[in-house]
This record gives structure tokens, C-alpha cells and sequence, in this order.
């Protein structure tokens, strides 16, 4: 092996070919190449981990174009890979119609080859893994410390824990159709990369599943015992007049019980431009739906948590934003940093809550802020390319005050993982804060594209309502916060921004009613702290002064009528 245990080539073949590959590895070994196939797998390995990481960090992936392999969903799960990875190398080891997605791929023609070392197609098959070799080839000299990863902690890794595991089998296709195989296929390629960069699952290669589907459908649970999964995700395609319909299931391996079911639909005229929208609705449902599971299952356990676990629990009760949900989330959240000192996300998220809460509840106090800044730096350096570290300090910081390095860290988490819906939300409230509402109102757009009505989603439309308001968008401000109140009819915070909104319009009366009934629900919460709170969201606005006027001027009518 190379650097670190990297292959130059992993070998892609069906098993009827093995005599072939055999002549292949021995020949590109002869050339000085690291040579990964299945055979070199070591008794008691686990055989889709190890295959699934050589398949992802060899240099090139030679594919074995045979009429075996084309019909193979491995081989072309991991030829599909290999083409997104830029590392596909196809080679013809026999006369075949390759599938249709790999048709237009430069391919070498080795059909008549048996090993000669001076064959011209040999020759030129070597240079171009050469080529491919010398493009991923480390620098010479290690790059500076300072930009070097830190080590990942080795200790609690037992009581850590982590993301559960799901496996996406291949989707049948009802149609029929060759066309609709080829894109059944490459829906699931392009569902597992959209579902795997989230922080609610950990989803398997479509290369660990593909044999499962051999002969019919697989034993669930002898299939969940052999991969380490808890959840499977089923799914086909069919043709509906001028339609293309994807129906799935989510099911908990382990029962045999149906989780989820969701039929998604595109009319076939538009598929092509549409196929990337499908994949990331899918993704996004099939996320939140694991999440969901997972948190139901680490709300009801009574004890022995890990670390993971706890973060689950924190994140479920942090983004409800009352009182004792905030005291739930921070003793969850130390629970989890307990466990684990050293977990960047247990330290992002305790950083986080303790932010929320300096920001609702504590004036202006750097020496309350100066140890909450520290524990989300040591996050971002424990952990420095993981999206939800970086999307959860971004929130911790906008909180403390410190807007650009939380615009920084949200958008450090978009580039982590373009499919961050809490990325976006960080970036949307920043700008919102920094009186850009134009930007936060597109960042509120991707968010609800790519999760929409997703556990955050009321301070969504809360902070949208604020963005509309500080471009004194009032009708649009109005409305936004109308859909928080819909999805929290007795929240207290967007009661009061509706007074307000109200208030712009000239209905006193109204926004006297409305802010009454905010102060039945939450008697506790005096003046001065909804005046923090609404004058840190408005704190780069010229709006702040008479807006706080507003809030000042109704909380008096409403205390006088009471008098």
C-alpha cells in the first residue's frame, strides 16, 4: 500500500472474471503499482469497510468491462463512484454494450490482451493510471503545522458513540424500461452522497448492499447483524402516464418494521433538470426521518447514555427555546462533554446552549463570554471538517456578538456540506444581524429548499419576519411571522415581534391583544429582557430605537389598562 495505506489501483471486477483480474493485478504489481482487489482481504476484516475505503482513496479504479460486469450493480456502483471521484480508469477485457452512463468514457480496448508487457493498449492503459497516480501524489515537504489537522482524541471512543447506520438497497425498477435501470441506479449513487453528509446518519456504499439484493430480496436482520445497520431504506421506480414516480420506506432492520413511507414524483419531460431537486428532497426526508427514530430512541432510554446520545437529546430540547427546555439542553450537553472532553460536537453544542442563553438572559459581560468563546475555538480545532461542529459554533458565536467569525464559521460549514440546513439558518440570522436581509433571506431560502418544516424551522420564519423588517418589508415581515405562529401558536417571542409588526400598520388595538396574550403566556419575562433580546436582534439597525420605542410604549398602554 501507498501513503497511509492508500492503493495506486483498486481493481473492479465481477467474481466470474477473476482469472482476468488475476492477470491485471499480477501485471500492474509488475509495474511497481499498489494493487487493491477483494482478493488480498485478510481473514476477519470487514469486507465492505475495507472494500468501501480502498474504493475511496485509491488514485485510480480500474473497471473490467465484461458482459458479466455490466450487469453487475457492484461493479457499476463502483464504477459510478469512481467517475464522481475522478479516478475511473475503464478497461474492455471483452466485446459488451457498457452501460449507457459510461458510454461516452474514454475506454481502453484490452480484449485481445493476455499479459504481454510491450502490448501498445497495455503501454497506454500504464501511463494513464500514471497520470492518475502522479495527480494525487502528497507534496514533497508535509505542510506547516498550522495547517495541519489536529489528531482526532482516542479516548471514550466506546462510550462516544455515533450516527447510526444505514444501508440504501438498490431500487427496483417497476417500468421496465433499460433507461429507468440506469436511473434507478444512479438515484441511489446520488442519494447515498446527499444523505451521507448529514449528522443524523451514517450511510453505508451502495458497493456494501449491492450482493444482498442477489436472488431476491435479503434477510433484513441477518443483513443488519453483518453490516452494523439499524435502519434499511427500500425503494422503486415506475412510470405514471408522464410521470416518473420514486416510492420509499424506511425500515428498522432489526423488526422488520415500516419506519416511513414517501412518494416523490417528476414529470419525465423535465427529469433530467429536476433529478438533482429529487435527490436532495429525498435526502432531506430521509434524514430527518432517521433523526427522528434515533432521538425517540435516545429520549426513551432512562440511562448508560453515550455521548452521542446526550448530544441527540441536547440538540431535540435546545432548539425549543423555552426556559426549562434550555436548562434540559445544557444539562445534556455537559452531560455529553463528561463523557467525552474532547468531542468537538459535545463542546460546539455546550458552547451553543450556553451562548442561547447568555443571549436571552444576560447583558453585555465579556468576562461571561470569554470561557463560552474558548470552548467552541477547541471545538472547531478538535474537529475541523465537520459541517454540524462548524454550523453549531456559527450559532454560538453570532450569539456572544462576535457576527463576522460566525458568518466565517457558517460558511466554512456550507463548503463542509453544501446540504447543511443548519448552516444556512447560522448564516441567515448573522446577516440578519449585520442589517444584510437581502443575504439572510436567500440563506432562509436554501435552508427551507433543502429541509423544509425541519425541527428549527419556527426561528426560521422568526428570523425571516426580522430580515423583512429590517429592509422595513413589513406585508412580508408580517407574513413570515404568521407561519411561525402557525407552527407555534403559543410562542411568546413571535407573539411579540407580531405586536410589533402590527404596530407598523397602525393596529394598535391588535397589537395591544397581541402582546397581552404573550405576556399571559410568560408572565416571569420582565420588559428589560425583551428588550435585550429584540435589541440584539436589531443591534446594526437604524429601525432599533423606535422599534424598542413601540415595545416600551404598548407594554405601558397594556399595564395601564390593567391599573
Amino acid at each position: 500500500m501507498g501513503p497511509q495505506g492508500v492503493p495506486d489501483i483498486f481493481l473492479s471486477y465481477n467474481r466470474e472474471d477473476q482469472a482476468v483480474a488475476r492477470l491485471f493485478a499480477d501485471a500492474f504489481a509488475a509495474e511497481g503499482f499498489d494493487v487493491w482487489w477483494d482478493v488480498t482481504l485478510r481473514s476477519g476484516e470487514a469486507y465492505d469497510e475495507v472494500t468501501e475505503k480502498a474504493l475511496r482513496t485509491a488514485k485510480a479504479v480500474v473497471v473490467l468491462w465484461s458482459s458479466r460486469s455490466v450487469v453487475s450493480r457492484w461493479v457499476r456502483a463502483e464504477a459510478t463512484l469512481a467517475d464522481r471521484n475522478k479516478t475511473l480508469v475503464p478497461v474492455m477485457i471483452e466485446p459488451c454494450d457498457r452501460p449507457i452512463m459510461f458510454e461516452l468514457t474514454q475506454t481502453a480496448e484490452l480484449s485481445h490482451w493476455r499479459g504481454e508487457t510491450d502490448d501498445a493498449a497495455w503501454r497506454a492503459l500504464v501511463a494513464d493510471v500514471r497520470r492518475h497516480q502522479e495527480r494525487t501524489e502528497p507534496a514533497e515537504s508535509p505542510p506547516p503545522a498550522a495547517m495541519a489537522s489536529p489528531a482526532k482524541p482516542k479516548a471514550a471512543a466506546g462510550k462516544r458513540g455515533g450516527a447510526p447506520a444505514l444501508a440504501v438497497l438498490p431500487f427496483s425498477n417497476r417500468s421496465g424500461l433499460p433507461e429507468d435501470d440506469v436511473f434507478a441506479f444512479g438515484m441511489v449513487e446520488d442519494l447515498i452522497e446527499a444523505a451521507s453528509q448529514g449528522l443524523e446518519v451514517r450511510v453505508l456504499a451502495s458497493s456494501a448492499t449491492a450482493r444482498f439484493r442477489h436472488g431476491g430480496l435479503p434477510d433484513l436482520a441477518a443483513m443488519a447483524r453483518e453490516l452494523g445497520v439499524r435502519y434499511v431504506l427500500e425503494g422503486n421506480v415506475r412510470r405514471t402516464g408522464a410521470n416518473l414516480r420514486v416510492s420509499t420506506q424506511l425500515v428498522e432492520a432489526a423488526s422488520g418494521d415500516i419506519l416511513w413511507t414517501q412518494r416523490f414524483e417528476r414529470p419525465l419531460a423535465h427529469l433530467a433538470e429536476l433529478q438533482e431537486d429529487l435527490v436532495l428532497e429525498m435526502a432531506s426526508h430521509l434524514r430527518v426521518q432517521a433523526h427522528k427514530q434515533d432521538l425517540e430512541r435516545a429520549l426513551r432510554k432512562p440511562g448508560d447514555l453515550t455521548a452521542w446520545e446526550a448530544v441527540m437529546r441536547a440538540f431535540a430540547a435546545s432548539r425549543r427555546l423555552t426556559g426549562p427546555a434550555l436548562i434540559q439542553a445544557l444539562t445534556e450537553a455537559q452531560k455529553a462533554v463528561d463523557i467525552a472532553p474532547d468531542y468537538g460536537l459535545a463542546l460546539a453544542l455546550l458552547s451553543q446552549c450556553q451562548a442561547i442563553v447568555y443571549y436571552l438572559l444576560t447583558p453585555d459581560d465579556p468576562d461571561a463570554v470569554a470561557p463560552i468563546r474558548e470552548r467552541a475555538d477547541k471545538a472547531m480545532r478538535l474537529d475541523p471538517d465537520n459541517s454540524v461542529v462548524f454550523s453549531t459554533v456559527a450559532g454560538a458565536l453570532h450569539a456572544l456578538g462576535f457576527l463576522e467569525d460566525a458568518l466565517a464559521a457558517g460558511q466554512r460549514a456550507i463548503a463542509l456540506n453544501p446540504n447543511n440546513e443548519y448552516a444556512y439558518l447560522a448564516c441567515g440570522i448573522v446577516c440578519c444581524r449585520l442589517n444584510r436581509p437581502d443575504e439572510a433571506v436567500a440563506y432562509f431560502d436554501k435552508e427551507q429548499e433543502l429541509a423544509p418544516n425541519h425541527p428549527a424551522s419556527l426561528h426560521s420564519f422568526m428570523w425571516r419576519a426580522t430580515a423583512h423588517a429590517h429592509a422595513e418589508r413589513w406585508d412580508e415581515a408580517l407574513k413570515a411571522n404568521e407561519i411561525s405562529l402557525a407552527l407555534a401558536p403559543d410562542e411568546p417571542a413571535a407573539l411579540i415581534g407580531q405586536a410589533l409588526f402590527e404596530r407598523q400598520f397602525g393596529r394598535d388595538a391588535a397589537a395591544r391583544n397581541t402582546l397581552r396574550r404573550a405576556r399571559d403566556l410568560d408572565p416571569v419575562t420582565p420588559l428589560a429582557i425583551w428588550e435585550l433580546r429584540f435589541g440584539r436582534s436589531y443591534s446594526n439597525s437604524p429601525l432599533r430605537p423606535r422599534l424598542l420605542a413601540d415595545l416600551r410604549e404598548l407594554w405601558a398602554e397594556i399595564e395601564a389598562a390593567v391599573a
